[in-house]
């Protein structure tokens, strides 16, 4: 809408036609609102991807730990009841505390190329410390080929190392919303070494670059609707077609993530189609106006 006030007042003023006269094109007259627009958009996605995932995240806390005082809200996925599967290993966490690196009540599984347990080991306690795990007070089971019984001995501190810290435990059923770019990109990196099915996560990570580029898209496709020869009526008559190719766009979106969770769209296709489609009706309607 901005894009197509600011040229079309241009345009009954006859400002365009003295930029035309004197050898400027309509790209060039445009080229510093698709700039700025630019900027904006780079701005905008950083600021969505560094800040408000932190905001949203305190919010909630102060929400619901805060003001509604029930903090199980908070944590129940984060922190209670947790299992987390990473390669040929599965987790099992009673509570986990990352603020602390402590987990409380771990169970570890160990498995062979063929899925076969090969190790169990439980401890009451863990703290990460470096890049290794402290287990204090618990038992080691190997499940030897040649032995037809387990063998078991406990230990009161054991040292361990794994890849994985408690802050990437923790983030195993987060909400891709309220996860960075880099965080995300992470965690479908961990999910698909486990084997796991990582579409859904990837859509939003493709959709967290396409929908913050949305403004500059809107605002190429405003161009040619703001350019016209008829000075009444052309500029409500813009303002009403603006809105309908909003909605197409958020119609498109819709679509294309529906598509692209589903598996049945690539997810990169998913979260760039509507852009591409709404660049490509602005190029058209660009190359049918009248020089």
């Amino acid at each position: 809408m901005a894009t197509i006030f600011t040229i079309s007042v241009m345009s009954r003023n006859n400002e365009l036609v003295a930029l035309f006269s004197s050898g400027l094109s309509l790209a060039r007259a445009a080229a510093p609102i698709l700039v700025m627009t630019l900027l904006i958009a780079i701005g905008s996605f950083f600021v969505s991807d560094k800040l408000i995932p932190s905001f949203t995240k305190l919010r909630n806390y102060i929400y619901f730990v805060e003001i509604k005082k029930q903090p199980w809200f908070y944590y129940t996925v984060k922190v209670n009841k947790i299992w987390y599967r990473s390669k040929d290993l599965i987790y099992n966490i009673k509570t986990l505390n990352p603020e602390k690196n402590l987990v409380q009540g771990l169970t570890i599984y160990y498995f062979n190329p063929d899925w076969q347990l090969t190790q169990v080991i439980v401890a009451a306690e863990g703290h990460f410390q470096g890049s290794n795990w402290i287990l204090q007070n618990g038992s080691v089971t190997l499940f030897l080929d040649d032995s037809s019984f387990p063998l078991t001995q406990t230990f009161k501190e054991k040292t361990i190392t794994l890849d994985e810290k408690p802050t990437d435990i923790q983030g195993i059923d987060a909400n891709s919303d309220l996860m960075t770019v880099g965080e995300l990109r992470r965690y479908i990196k961990k999910n698909k070494d486990a084997a796991l099915d990582t579409t859904r996560y990837e859509v939003a990570y493709h959709g967290k670059f396409a929908f913050a580029f949305v403004s500059f898209v809107m605002a190429f496709l405003g161009i040619p609707f703001s350019v016209s020869k008829d000075k009444s009526g052309s500029f409500a008559l813009s303002i009403g077609l603006c809105f309908g190719f909003v909605f197409m766009y958020w119609t498109l979106v819709s679509i294309g993530l529906s598509l692209g969770r589903n598996g049945t769209v690539n997810a990169f296709l998913a979260a760039w189609t509507p852009n591409a489609v709404m660049l490509s009706m602005a190029v058209f309607f660009l190359l049918r106006l009248k020089k």
